[in-house]
C-alpha cells in the first residue's frame, strides 16, 4: 500500500472536515454538531502535529493534538483526535495515524496525550490502548450530546522519552 503521512495543509481541509463530519454523525465521536472553521480548527494545535493519511491523492484519515491548557505547566500536555475515513476504517490507517503523531508529538515536546473517548466507540478505545494508552477513568455524564448526559472514557499516554527527568 503506497501512502503518505504527512502535516496537513489548507488545502485538504474539505476532506479533513467531511471525514469529521461523519464522525459527528455517528454520534460516538465527538460532542461538537457542526464543524468550525479551518482557523479556528487548526488555533490550538502545532502545525507538525496535525496529520493526514494520504493514498492516490485522496485524504483517508486524520489526526491532531490540541493543547489542553494555556498554563505553562501543561505545555506538554496535548488531547488528541484521530478520525478514519468510513470507508478505509479496519485497514490500520488509524494504527499508522497515530504511531506516527505519537512520533511528532514526542519532537514538539509532548510528555503527556490524552483522549476522551465514548465508550461505545470500542474501535478507538482498542486502537489507543494497542498503542500504548491506558485507561484512566471513567468521566460520567461529562456532556450532552442531543440532550442526553453521556460518559467518556478518559485514556491517557506517557511517553518514555520526553519529561522522564
Amino acid at each position: 500500500m503506497a501512502y503518505t503521512i504527512r502535516i496537513l495543509e489548507e488545502k485538504d481541509w474539505p476532506a479533513v472536515k467531511r471525514i469529521y463530519e461523519h464522525g459527528m454523525e455517528t454520534k460516538n465521536a465527538t460532542f461538537e454538531t457542526e464543524a468550525p472553521l479551518y482557523e479556528q480548527w487548526i488555533s490550538q494545535s502545532p502545525s507538525a502535529c496535525r496529520l493526514v493519511f494520504e493514498k492516490d491523492g485522496k485524504i483517508h484519515g486524520w489526526c491532531k493534538i490540541s493543547r489542553v491548557s494555556t498554563r505553562k505547566v501543561y505545555c506538554g500536555v496535548g488531547e488528541i483526535s484521530v478520525y478514519i475515513d468510513p470507508a478505509q476504517k479496519g485497514k490500520g490507517l488509524g494504527t499508522l495515524l497515530l504511531q506516527e503523531l505519537i512520533r511528532q508529538s514526542e519532537k514538539e515536546g509532548f510528555w503527556t496525550l490524552q483522549a476522551a473517548i465514548f465508550p461505545e466507540n470500542e474501535a478507538s478505545i482498542q486502537l489507543h490502548l494497542k498503542n500504548g494508552f491506558r485507561v484512566v477513568g471513567i468521566r460520567e455524564r461529562i456532556g450532552k450530546r442531543d440532550g442526553v448526559w453521556r460518559d467518556n472514557v478518559f485514556m491517557e499516554r506517557r511517553s518514555k522519552i520526553v519529561g522522564v527527568d
